[in-house]
């Protein structure tokens, strides 16, 4: 018999922003789940930071869309830099500790901090590569 799994993991969601370090999910639950909280966003000389962010709010609206979906394997620092804004509670009773919290995309907020998020995207590579503008015909 299979082990269950203590962690929901979300099938072909795009692990990271290709060519940096950026990753979107973990593979392996951790004994110390990192704790959901609001983390500010500051300027970086980085920019694949804020590629990252934008990347992973795309993938965020092209899996999930405005439905309620499961922490699950999706990384927690890259929700933190969402969480409370972009990326909000969608239950009473919210564990910031579980790996079965239920979020939700706050699209109102993500398109207006996000618009290149929600341009028509014409291909599956394109969300994962974290593309920000839509491909042309």
């Amino acid at each position: 018999m299979a082990k269950e799994s203590l962690m929901p993991k979300h099938q072909g969601f795009p692990p990271g922003l290709l060519g940096t370090q950026w990753q979107y999910t973990i593979r392996r639950p951790n004994p110390k789940v990192t704790p959901l909280t609001n983390w500010p966003r500051h300027r970086t000389m980085d920019q694949t930071v804020a590629h990252a962010d934008l990347g992973f709010v795309q993938a965020l609206w092209q899996y999930f869309g405005t439905e309620p979906f499961e922490r699950g394997n999706l990384d927690g620092e890259r929700l933190c830099r969402l969480f409370g804004r972009e990326v909000i509670a969608a239950e009473r009773g919210f564990d910031p500790q579980s790996y079965f919290a239920k979020l939700k995309l706050n699209e109102q907020l993500a398109r207006k901090n996000f618009p290149e998020a929600f341009e028509d995207v014409k291909s599956e590579q394109s969300v994962k590569r974290g593309v920000m503008k839509p491909v042309k015909d």
